[in-house]
């Protein structure tokens, strides 16, 4: 249901007061305005600069007042009609008492003269005395809306693709505003000569580096420079290629210790799949004023659902949810709320977005977290097998230019990106890699204890990313031994 149905059955209902959350004034109003002369309907827009301005074009020069403004609606009501005032950014001046009061007592009396008060705002921030207003949200353009407005934008038609390329042009721009889509549709056009998806994804990576809330990654990497993880990539190569409107995978959590792959198999699932990846700080979406954080995070929410297809990341998860538990005491709940509210997404969304979550402790995240249907399933990414390691060894040396018949360090115990860092020093400072190794400590070393605890989670809870089936851990002589056991004497390297 779209913003006009919505309204038509709200103010029809007499739902005096209407709060529209929108970062799109000028297209709410152009949909109200229509709306209204459909219905038969009075119409007044106010704003602070061009103050009261009426269906037939006249103006008030009460400019910036809005307490008039909104006193003025009853003389706008009559007999047998319905009056209504749309207010742009009340929520600047709904703070003294004098409109507040104004705005009470027109909400009750807007029942007896249908008279309907709307506030177009880009928050929602509505007094606890004005509970009567019932929230809208204006929901980003559909797939149709940008087709249309990229029609507009197309002056010959051969600058607008057809089939399955202007589908890579309608997902490139989902989760754009509307005055986003023409500016990205017309920067196509002046750089290509037509309507292309390349064009949009860079300025849509802008737009969302812009609101502080989202950023997108789009690398060249894919699953053929990402040693290891067969089970894991094997699983989601499959799962997303299989993806219909009826059946559609949710996502995977990724526990595992540092530097083993798994942020770096995200981005590579989205080359994989054609998708762009989404990165999501949790810690962006908190806010210094109230009621800020919770409204950051639906809107970040929202921008998501819009841009589906997509992979959504969470990097370190159980660092950004780990205070849930006494949120109440430290932050009066934020936290807690905002944790509901992605839990809630997690389960009921629809959109097709597949939603990757790392942690390396998982032990700090609350149980329900990991339930059913949140995820398609648990992966648990150990160190990476000897096999794997000489996988790694052959991409980084390739990568670095270094000389593939020297000798290497002892890498027991080593990670993905300890590999990584020792072939990058030997080509930083023109020194054999085993020279190189000498700088590099090994996670497994510095923090052994906690690896171990880790692992001790995994067993029977999760599946191995790199062989398939339960993680499972040996057990000798009544102790608990994993398949990789980690050692803690002292690096040798």
């Amino acid at each position: 249901m779209n913003l006009t149905e919505r309204l038509g059955e709200l103010i029809s209902a007499c739902f005096t007061g209407i709060w529209i959350e929108s970062h799109e004034h000028q297209d709410a109003i152009v949909e109200i305005a229509q709306l209204c002369r459909d219905e038969g309907w009075s119409f007044a827009n106010w704003d602070i600069e061009q103050g009261m301005t009426l269906s037939g074009g006249e103006t008030s020069s009460e400019a910036g007042d809005p307490l008039a403004a909104v006193r003025s609606l009853k003389a706008l009501a009559s007999d047998d009609g319905t009056a209504v005032l749309v207010m742009n950014n009340l929520h600047r001046f709904i703070g003294s008492t004098e409109v507040m009061q104004a705005v009470q007592r027109q909400l009750v009396a807007g029942k007896q003269n249908r008279t309907i008060l709307i506030v177009l705002s880009p928050v929602v921030s509505i007094p606890a005395e004005l509970e009567l207003f019932v929230v809208v949200e204006h929901e980003m353009p559909s797939r149709d809306q940008l087709l249309e407005i990229a029609r507009g934008i197309a002056t010959e038609e051969t600058e607008l693709p057809t089939g399955s390329e202007l589908d890579l042009v309608l997902d490139a721009a989902g989760g754009l505003t509307r005055a986003e889509a023409e500016s990205a549709f017309s920067l196509s056009l002046v750089r290509h000569g037509r309507i292309q998806p390349d064009a949009i994804w860079e300025l849509k990576s802008q737009m969302l580096k812009k609101s502080g809330l989202l950023e997108m990654y789009r690398g060249d990497a894919d699953f053929g420079s990402l040693g290891g993880l067969s089970a894991l990539k094997s699983f989601y190569r499959r799962a997303l290629s299989r993806s219909s409107e009826n059946v559609k995978p949710r996502g995977v959590m990724l526990p595992s210790p540092p530097g083993c792959g798994k942020s770096q198999f995200c981005k590579a699932l989205g080359r994989e799949t054609g998708r762009p990846v989404i990165i999501l700080d949790v810690g962006s979406l908190m806010g210094s004023l109230v009621g800020q954080t919770e409204q950051r995070t639906r809107q970040a929410l929202r921008i998501i659902d819009a841009m589906a297809p997509a992979i959504v990341m969470l990097d370190e998860i159980d660092k950004a949810f780990a205070g849930v538990g006494g949120s109440g005491q430290s932050d009066s709940g934020v936290s807690a709320r905002m944790f509901g509210s992605f839990l809630s997404w997690l389960n009921d969304r629809e959109s097709d977005t597949f939603v990757v979550c790392t942690a390396n402790d998982v032990g700090k995240l609350p149980p329900e977290f990991a339930r059913a249907e949140r995820f398609d399933s648990i992966f648990f990414v150990d160190l990476p097998s000897r096999e794997e390691k000489n996988l790694i060894w052959e991409q980084y040396i390739s990568v670095y230019g270094l000389a593939a018949d020297q000798t290497k360090p002892k890498d027991d115990v080593w990670t993905g990106a300890e590999i990584k860092a020792a072939c990058r020093l030997a080509a930083l400072l023109d020194i054999p890699i085993k020279a190189a190794a000498q700088n590099v400590v090994p996670v497994a070393v510095t923090s052994s204890e906690s690896i171990e605890r880790l692992r001790a989670w995994a067993r029977g809870r999760c599946i191995d990313a790199h062989n398939g089936g339960l993680y499972e851990l040996e057990f000798k002589k009544g102790k608990t031994k994993s398949r990789r056991k980690i050692k803690v004497d002292p690096s040798l390297n």
